[in-house]
């Protein structure tokens, strides 16, 4: 097929449209990348978590239960913690930061999952917080 010189012309015509156009398209594809929001979570629960911690160090088995369900409170246990706080305690009191990953849903839970980098430079550790109707029902550090 052979261009004639008005074809050309329209060409020409239309092309600096097109590329407004196709700005204008990356222009709002770049801003929706860039409002993705920041993985927080809930309060309440980032709350609990550090509560829990914080009773890690200080052994106190009523803090500790104290967002738990009625099954979380009657299976932990004093010697339990005990066992839990001498391992991490020595590692918490050096100083940490959590950084919140994700929340899953599985099964009517919410399982919420923290990175737990430690001041000392040792290893990190995944924080899983289970919870149910805004209960705590199982705490891990793995």
């Amino acid at each position: 097929m052979k261009l004639t010189s008005r074809d050309a012309i329209a060409s020409s015509a239309l092309f600096p449209s097109l590329i407004c156009i196709v700005l204008l398209v990356a222009t709002a594809a770049q801003g929706a990348w860039a409002q993705t929001p920041q993985l927080q979570a809930p309060p309440e629960v980032e709350a609990t978590m550090k509560n829990m911690l914080a009773a890690t160090l200080s052994k106190s088995l009523q803090d500790f239960v104290a967002g738990g369900d009625t099954n979380f409170k009657a299976t932990m246990s004093q010697p339990m913690l005990d066992s839990f706080s001498a391992q991490f305690a020595p590692r918490l009191t050096q100083g940490y930061f959590a950084n919140y990953l994700a929340r899953l849903n599985q099964g009517g839970y919410q399982i919420y999952l923290w990175k737990l980098e430690f001041k000392d430079g040792g290893d990190d550790r995944l924080v899983t917080m289970v919870v149910k109707d805004g209960k705590v029902s199982g705490f891990f550090l793995r």
